[in-house]
């Protein structure tokens, strides 16, 4: 291969680069930003290429995908997420897509409608409520309603008393991040603080899994065509030859499930209603189209969808500056060239969707919020690949539909209904796990708009 070596940082920035891969991945990630569109940061005999051009990724992820495996920080996820979709590779990963795709299809999501509607509406009156004594935590509220509506719409299963779910990916997700930074080199079982917790969250998530799937399996009767994930994976699961192989996958399948169906469109929420909490002017065009659209203070339906356009693109924009999905880490099993540069066999690709969110040359002033940026007519000067939030290539999120709609549902309809406010002098920080979840959660004041 004859391609170029891109850039590397130099040898005295080296040190606080990795000290960033640490304590300030976002840092690390704004740096290799700022010195070029293609990164080599070399540890050792270890490689990492970063690219940050929407036609890099379009290759990486897209044109020559099958060259490129999970990376850093979805290999340690293994731990607890197992081979399930997230982190599967080769034909485990397509036969677990063709089972969970039927439940995702657009037709499936649109019917969904109601349950997602009804469950926004229970929001709405859950923050009133709560909002009377004092402020609230809106993501703990929001992460509550995304796992509601997983369990309706996709499980077919009340996860409403399994609200430890959440806290027990925070330790799977600090594990893996800590796994990251160490290399493998601290086993699970050292008496440390981050493996303690993890183990408990571990032993809590697998025993959590294991009622869900017995529960869902009483419920199942011989012939049933349900069209609902839960029974998909159920029904893919019996049809394996060794009864163990099948309900290892499935619990690895349903952790992975529990985790990516919830948590990303919790993120997008809370950051979405932040950002319209600093922006009141954006925040009362989103209250006039949701008045004028969802008249009478009815809940939203399918075909609201299409009439929420301001709406959308606010949640557009969100997930621009804060991508759900902030990084997409692979590892190249052959040789390749990424444009004009030469990735060797091994080595470690990292295409960040935060940082291409934010390039100077595709977005105008990138880091004012300005949903504007996707009206149509600006989108189609756009590269394609410039806005990746929920991925590309085979591995887009295949609930990206459904994901959307809550968004959507949840900024419309509490926008027309409530005011949020940001505590005074309270500051929100993007914390870059396995999602870009926000620090500390979200505490704003919450009352009727008048």
């Amino acid at each position: 291969m004859n391609g170029r070596r891109p850039v590397s940082p130099p040898l005295r920035a080296l040190p606080g680069l990795l000290r960033k891969l640490a304590v300030d991945r976002l840092g690390m990630m704004r740096d290799a930003a700022a010195l070029d569109d293609a990164v080599l940061v070399s540890m050792g005999p270890k490689k990492l290429f970063v690219f940050n051009r929407p036609d890099y990724a379009k290759h990486v992820l897209a044109d020559n995908a099958a060259n490129y495996r999970k990376g850093i920080g979805l290999i340690e996820s293994r731990k607890m997420l197992g081979d399930g979709l997230l982190t599967s590779e080769g034909e485990l990963w397509r036969e677990q897509r063709r089972t969970v795709q039927p439940a995702f299809r657009p037709a499936r999501v649109a019917a969904q409608a109601d349950a997602v509607a009804e469950e926004t509406m229970n929001l709405r009156d859950l923050l009133m409520r709560r909002g009377a004594d004092g402020p609230v935590d809106v993501l703990q509220e929001v992460t509550g309603f995304t796992l509601g509506v997983l369990g309706r719409t996709v499980l077919n299963t009340d996860l409403g008393g399994y609200g430890g779910i959440a806290h027990a990916f925070e330790a799977v997700q600090d594990q893996a991040m800590f796994d990251m930074v160490t290399q493998n080199m601290v086993p699970t079982w050292a008496p440390l603080a981050t493996q303690r917790r993890f183990r408990r969250a571990r032993r809590e998530l697998i025993r959590t899994v294991d009622e869900l799937v017995a529960d869902r399996s009483a419920r199942m009767t011989d012939g049933e065509e349900a069209d609902d994930a839960f029974s998909l994976m159920i029904a893919a699961a019996r049809r394996q030859t060794d009864p163990r192989t099948g309900q290892g996958r499935l619990r690895d399948e349903l952790v992975t499930l529990l985790l990516a169906g919830h948590e990303t469109t919790a993120s997008t929420l809370a950051w979405t209603l932040l950002l319209l909490a600093r922006h009141p002017h954006m925040r009362d065009l989103v209250r006039e189209e949701a008045r004028g659209v969802l008249a009478d203070g009815r809940a939203p339906d399918a075909g609201d969808l299409r009439k929420l356009t301001y709406t959308t693109q606010v949640v557009q924009e969100a997930m621009r500056l804060y991508p759900p999905v902030w990084i997409l880490p692979r590892v190249a099993r052959q040789s390749d060239e990424v444009g004009p540069y030469s990735v060797s066999a091994g080595a470690d690709v990292l295409i960040c969707p935060y940082t291409l969110h934010r390039h100077p040359d595709l977005w105008e002033r990138p880091e004012q919020f300005d949903p504007g940026r996707f009206d149509p007519a600006r989108v189609a000067d756009r590269p394609r690949y410039a806005y990746i939030p929920f991925g590309a290539g085979p591995r887009f999120c295949v609930g990206s539909n459904l994901g959307m709609m809550e968004a959507v549902f949840v900024t419309a309809l509490l926008t027309r209904d409530l005011v949020l406010e940001v505590v005074p002098g309270d500051e929100r920080t993007p914390e870059p796990m396995m999602s870009l979840r926000m620090r500390g959660g979200l505490p704003m004041t919450v009352r009727p708009v008048r």
